[in-house]
């Protein structure tokens, strides 16, 4: 089994010690951890203060971003989690996640919380993928 670490340059430079994704390859799969993606562009500007839509959006970029760069796609997707701080156009949420998990759906988890790590990010999203080897 071989762990791999990885900050994609598309992806803004983790604050602090995390990496975006850990990748463990052996067997007969490749896991992706992702950590939890706030609506960061890649030069670390949050995106849209307090904008639950427009955040997610950038989210999911982020998301898609790192995905890539391990050689897989959102079709390999089997888990994510959700945290936002307000429910507030929660529909505009789970339109724009439609568009990027536009077939049958992973196992996900939303939670409501009462703050993010940056006062004026509304959500967070954590991901987990399989690809076969």
């Amino acid at each position: 089994m071989r762990t791999t670490k990885a900050n994609p340059k598309e992806v803004h430079p983790p604050v602090g010690t995390y990496s975006h994704a850990v990748r463990v390859e052996g067997g007969e799969a490749t896991w992706i951890y992702i950590s939890g993606q706030v609506a960061l562009d890649a030069e670390g500007n949050l995106v849209a203060p307090n904008d639950l839509r427009a955040q997610t959006e950038q989210v999911f970029e982020n998301l898609k971003a790192i995905l890539e760069a391990n050689g897989a796609t959102f079709d390999d997707v089997v888990k994510i989690t959700t945290f936002l701080t307000t429910l507030d156009d929660l529909d505009g949420m789970r339109e724009v996640r439609s568009r990027y998990l536009p077939k049958e759906p992973p196992a996900s988890t939303a939670v409501q919380i009462s703050a993010l790590v940056l006062p004026d990010a509304v959500i967070e999203i954590e991901a987990v993928a399989v690809i076969a080897s």
